[in-house]
């Protein structure tokens, strides 16, 4: 049984010899589809406005690269950040003690926004930090 499938060439155009530039696209990702398929993402992409491989390597790459929801990782961005409040807190009303003055209810949340506004991307540091070294580790051992 046959059915009408886009067809990729999967050689490349260019003369033999020649590497592809840095950025440009050079290989090709295939999967097969039911027609009702085709046709669910050919109207999603003609909803979005762009042609049917620019909203599939869109989707596909956002997928790729989206990082599912880990409670480690949300459990450690609040300790971060409960972290980095009391210490600034610490820090800023001995600064204002120091000075004779007191600390004032906006510089408390100004360094709760700050907390906030960091956590998650400090948290998912910490993580690849300690992952590079344990990676870096295991490949030591023999």
């Amino acid at each position: 049984m046959s059915s009408p499938r886009a067809q990729a060439n999967p050689q490349s155009s260019l003369p033999f010899g020649e590497e592809a530039k840095p950025g440009f696209r050079t290989k090709t990702a295939a999967t097969r589809l039911t027609p009702e398929e085709l046709g669910e993402l050919e109207a999603a992409a003609e909803s979005a406005g762009q042609a049917l491989s620019e909203w599939l390597r869109g989707t596909a790459l956002s997928a790729a690269r989206q990082r599912p929801a880990d409670p480690a990782e949300l459990v450690l961005a609040e300790v971060w950040a409960v972290r980095y409040t009391f210490l600034n807190l610490f820090h800023a009303a001995s600064q204002a003690a120091s000075e004779g003055r007191q600390l004032s209810p906006d510089s408390v949340l100004k360094i709760r926004d700050q907390a906030d506004a960091r956590k998650l991307q400090q948290a998912r540091k910490l993580l690849d930090d300690f992952f590079a070294r344990e990676n870096k580790e295991r490949a030591r051992m023999p």
